[in-house]
């Protein structure tokens, strides 16, 4: 299986800024994927997809790790 993903993978300028700036900029600038906003600490599903991408954030709803591709 290849890992291999189309479009923009990890969006490290979104650390810092609201979960729903995150979601918008992520979807905008990889319309392949899905931008989920989760708390920093759920448990999310581990299998690999080309089209998810998990936006971590803190109880105020501010991104605390590098979203991400998978």
């Amino acid at each position: 299986m290849s890992t291999e993903c189309e479009g923009k993978s990890s969006w490290p300028e979104l650390v810092g800024k609201e979960g729903k700036v995150a979601e918008e900029t992520i979807e905008r600038e990889n319309p392949l994927v899905d931008a989920i906003i989760v708390d920093k600490d759920a448990e999310v599903t581990t299998d690999f997809r080309c089209d998810r991408v998990w936006v971590r954030v803190n109880t105020s709803g501010i991104v605390v790790s590098v979203p991400t591709i998978g």
